[in-house]
């Protein structure tokens, strides 16, 4: 099920403003904000209980979005993100022109980013014009939420708008990998 334009609308409005919202992805129900919205950050770790030292994923829609950090890249790297975007790997890139908040990157030189193919996801990155935070909807430790009922009992009223739609065929978050060293930072 797709979320209505007026739902959509609703959501990236929320972002735009600083809000944080709930959200269907590949395989759990996630938590977003505008990264560059240090409010909203704060806003996400709190209701994580989540340390902002360990960093945070961005997902987005399509490459232009994520444009500061691509080019510099070369032409084989380009190649790896190309044969898993879109999809459900998340890739730690350089950010050399330092585009990125350190408190999206945390303790971290690099930013974990994705490229996301779930139709939710990437109306939510279109709507927003930009990437957004992509993080499981939970506390830190515990499983993330797998249902909207779940997002609204264990977080209703801290959440400014809870995007309605289905999680993907995931069974697992996304696989992080260092897209520097090859290393794989989490596996599928």
């Amino acid at each position: 099920m797709q979320p209505s334009y007026w739902h959509l609308q609703r959501a990236t409005q929320n972002l735009k403003f600083g809000g944080v919202i709930a959200y269907p992805t590949e395989a759990v129900w996630g938590f977003g904000c505008d990264p560059w919205d240090h409010k909203a950050v704060a806003q996400i770790l709190n209701l994580k209980q989540r340390p902002m030292h360990k960093g945070l994923i961005l997902v987005a829609s399509q490459w232009s979005q994520l444009r500061p950090l691509i080019k510099h890249l070369s032409s084989a790297q380009v190649e790896q993100l190309r044969q898993t975007w879109p999809g459900p790997t998340t890739w730690l890139l350089p950010d050399p022109e330092l585009w990125v908040p350190q408190w999206i990157k945390g303790q971290h030189e690099s930013v974990a980013i994705r490229v996301s193919a779930h139709p939710v996801v990437q109306a939510l990155c279109d709507g927003f014009d930009g990437p957004i935070v992509s993080t499981s909807a939970n506390v830190a430790g515990r499983n993330p939420a797998m249902s909207r009922l779940h997002i609204e009992q264990r977080f209703g009223a801290q959440l400014n708008y809870v995007l309605n739609g289905h999680l993907g065929q995931n069974k697992q978050p996304s696989q992080v990998k260092d897209l520097i060293t090859g290393r794989v930072i989490r596996p599928a």
